[in-house]
């Protein structure tokens, strides 16, 4: 031990050494304990890097997932006979020299977390020798935390869970928590992970690593964290507004002609609709020529005049493609003559398909080629980038063991979702910037948020528990950094409903889903075992096509508080789905209300999520309205809340009782929101000269930016876009709009707004025309009025 401290002190007396104990820097502090080398390099005030390997063996390592480099951050060290501690203006991370602990605290001295100890327990690497690696940390025992990515345990606090960090169907693994003391921890790790917490310890066990890597980020709060991870790991671009509007998709389309007639039906009912997707076997019915990449299907003989035909209805398309090829097709052939190809099986099985190595930058290169030869020069708005863990059929797991180009697989297995789908992105913007990047992807990783991508939960059933747990799966994966996820409407599977879409049991559930699925950062209607195109649930005025008809239309209205989110997403790091905590922290009751959930800054959402009108078993039984319903909806201290639906203005603090008829869901505005409302629309860009209702609810001061732009290019990026500020005085009952600011191609010049003070004789629900309201002409200069 005293030979320990005396290498720990000749140390930190050699970084003294010609400088003060104040300086900034760039440059790592390296001090030695035990055997293991520990690096402390500050990114920023609030974000650090700590890098522990085994001493003499210094790790090459290239991060997959960090973009941020150091800054020069102005730091104070002190030293002292058992503890060396590094502090910036935000954070203090003090080094015990005996143990190796490490402590991190706020500027105040609160302790935030320790770092307890690393574990490397030699381990062989293919043929180089590595380490599994077990990183512990100590929580405060009843402190809750978030994150792990997309995990289908129900569980909004993850504290007290075990789960196996490693990419499946319906599971995101992502190696990141954040504390509801207002810290992240990010571990820059690819390999499966075992993740373990007790009132202990909390534990990070890694298959391998030359190193333990992680990053602690001070946010001060949920979303302070998220924007610390969003800079360490990349910004989020805009999605194409149309992206935003409601998708219709099955488990499949048998042709060109079914796709096109489906969208022309939509058209025909007036149901709002922006998107269609097509899902497998384009290519071929045959497995040995899966994946083509390609319109080899005779079913879509000329895919250029499909994509017309629906972008003449003012639609949009995207495309399923797999990380996998058949043998037969021609980019299996061109991967497989370069060595490109795992050797593992996959699905479909026993037809020889295989994965690509996407860790190889030369065939991400060529898989984009084909997309681009064959699709994207043709319209092809945007790719459904399926299976992309990706899916594999080994029980045994000896495919992690193969080689990869990077090393081996089990070395960088979950990063395989980010690698793949950034290789499309990249490859598409380097093509054009004239579409903007879209894409649906079956598993993330961190960093994904900056490659134009939407994440979905997967293959889940099709039941009331699989609902339930989709709420708090989004809440955790959007922790995380990542914004934009949804889930199949309905479920991919329907097990347990005879009759699938006429089925009322299984009609309830659908639509209850509906609902819910309106408040995602995407609303898909996609499965398997029953079709879901809303007009096979019944006619129009059946109950079931009426209350989904209606929540889609309110998708609708909401589009510019969504676009306008979507903006404040890119430029400063906003969360669309978010808990309730990230405003209401002090209110305990929000810590690990897995119920519930924040929709932008204004909107709180309670879906229903138990069956209220049928059984919810299975069986095929006629739905009984006979009785009004309810669930209890917890709103929030520290404000009051309206009825969306009718405007009652409720203290929170406190659960109510809500009638749910089965075509309202309860919907909370926060008092002191401003609100823009769309009119009613068949598709996002229908009417962007209509005018727009500017519904404001009292009770605070309140602000919102009105975000515009050309809807489906980057320039944006040049600076092509318009805001226009609302401020709400709630003091004087007036409403400030300010200058725009900004310019783009096609934007109006004038515009009409209607403004319109909520109560309970104005601005209820999705009522248009609104008695109460006070028109105002915009021209684009700052214009105030009394309300």
């Amino acid at each position: 031990m005293k030979n320990v401290k005396n290498r720990f002190l000749v140390l930190l007396t050699l970084l003294f050494t010609g400088s003060s104990l104040a300086s900034a820097t760039k440059q790592p502090d390296r001090i030695f304990v035990k055997g293991v080398c520990t690096e402390i390099t500050f990114y920023s005030p609030t974000t650090v890097r700590i890098l522990k390997y085994p001493q003499n063996k210094t790790p090459l390592k290239e991060s997959l997932v960090v973009l941020q480099k150091p800054e020069k951050v102005k730091l104070t060290r002190n030293k002292s006979e058992n503890s060396y501690s590094i502090k910036s203006k935000e954070i203090d991370v003090t080094v015990d020299s005996n143990t190796g602990e490490i402590i991190f605290k706020d500027s105040k001295g609160n302790i935030l977390l320790k770092d307890k100890n690393t574990q490397f327990s030699p381990r062989k690497d293919l043929n180089k020798d590595s380490y599994q690696v077990k990183q512990t940390f100590n929580l405060d025992t009843n402190e809750p935390i978030y994150g792990l990515g997309q995990i289908q345990n129900g569980k909004l606090n993850q504290r007290n869970q075990k789960e196996l960090l490693r990419q499946r169907n319906t599971v995101i693994c992502i190696p990141f928590f954040q504390s509801i003391k207002g810290y992240g921890v990010y571990l820059d790790n690819y390999s499966p992970t075992r993740f373990s917490d007790s009132p202990e310890e909390t534990v990070f066990d890694s298959d391998l690593g030359t190193c333990s890597d992680y990053y602690f980020m001070y946010g001060k709060n949920t979303d302070g964290v998220v924007k610390a991870m969003r800079q360490l790991t990349g910004k989020v671009p805009m999605l194409p507004e149309s992206g935003f509007g409601f998708w219709q998709s099955r488990e499949r389309y048998v042709s060109q002609k079914q796709i096109v007639e489906i969208l022309k039906k939509y058209r025909d009912l007036q149901v709002p609709i922006d998107g269609i997707i097509q899902d497998w076997r384009y290519w071929s019915n045959d497995n040995k020529h899966w994946n083509a990449v390609a319109f080899d299907n005779p079913e879509f003989s000329n895919p250029q005049k499909m994509i017309s035909q629906i972008h003449n209805m003012n639609a949009r398309l995207i495309i399923s493609i797999w990380p996998s090829f058949g043998p037969t097709t021609n980019i299996y052939k061109e991967l497989k003559s370069r060595n490109m190809l795992f050797d593992f099986e996959t699905f479909p099985t026993n037809n020889g398909v295989r994965v690509y190595d996407a860790f190889n930058p030369e065939a991400r290169d060529i898989y984009w080629e084909y997309f681009n030869k064959n699709m994207f020069s043709i319209g092809m708005d945007g790719w459904w980038l399926d299976a992309t863990e990706p899916e594999y059929q080994d029980k045994n797991e000896t495919h992690l063991d193969s080689a990869c180009y990077l090393g081996s697989y089990r070395n960088y297995y979950n990063a395989f979702p980010l690698v793949s789908v950034e290789g499309v992105y990249k490859n598409q913007r380097k093509t054009s910037n004239d579409k903007r990047v879209f894409i649906l992807t079956r598993s993330a990783f961190a960093g994904q948020q900056r490659t134009g991508a939407i994440s979905w939960s997967g293959d889940i059933d099709g039941n009331w528990n699989a609902l339930k747990a989709q709420i708090p799966a989004g809440l955790n994966f959007s922790m995380t950094g990542i914004p934009y996820w949804n889930c199949d409407i309905g479920g991919f599977t329907v097990r347990q409903y005879p009759g699938g879409n006429k089925n009322q049991a299984y009609q309830e559930l659908y639509t209850r889903w509906t609902q819910f699925a309106a408040f995602l950062g995407m609303m898909r209607s996609h499965g398997t075992s029953t079709q879901r195109e809303i007009f096979l649930f019944g006619e129009r005025g059946s109950w079931a096509f009426d209350a989904q008809e209606k929540f889609i239309h309110l998708r609708y209205k909401l589009l510019p508080y969504i676009y306008s989110t979507a903006w404040d997403i890119t430029r400063n790091d906003a969360s669309l789905m978010r808990p309730l905590f990230a405003d209401f922290a002090e209110d305990k009751h929000t810590h690990d209300l897995n119920t519930e959930f924040l929709f932008g800054k204004s909107i709180l959402v309670a879906p229903v999520l138990d069956p209220q009108y049928t059984d919810g078993k299975g069986a095929d039984v006629k739905i009984d309205f006979s009785r009004n319903k309810s669930i209890k909806v917890y709103l929030p201290s520290g404000c009051e809340w309206y009825d969306f639906w009718t405007n009652e203005k409720i203290s929170g603090g406190k659960s109510v009782n809500k009638e749910t008829p089965i075509d309202i869901m309860p919907i909370y505005i926060k008092a002191g929101s401003i609100l823009p409302i769309g009119p009613k629309v068949q598709y996002a860009k229908e009417k962007k000269d209509a005018p727009l209702e500017i519904r404001i609810y009292p009770g605070k001061n309140a602000t919102f930016t009105l975000y515009e732009d050309e809807g489906d290019n980057y320039n944006y990026e040049k600076g092509n876009y318009s805001t226009i500020d609302f401020k709400w005085d709630d003091s004087t009952s007036t409403l400030s709009i300010g200058q725009r600011n900004g310019n783009f191609n096609g934007m109006l010049k004038k515009r009409t707004f209607k403004v319109v003070l909520a109560s309970t004789e104005s601005g209820i629900g999705m009522e248009e025309n609104s008695p109460q309201s006070k028109t105002i002409n915009y021209n684009g200069k700052a214009v105030s009025v009394k309300l």
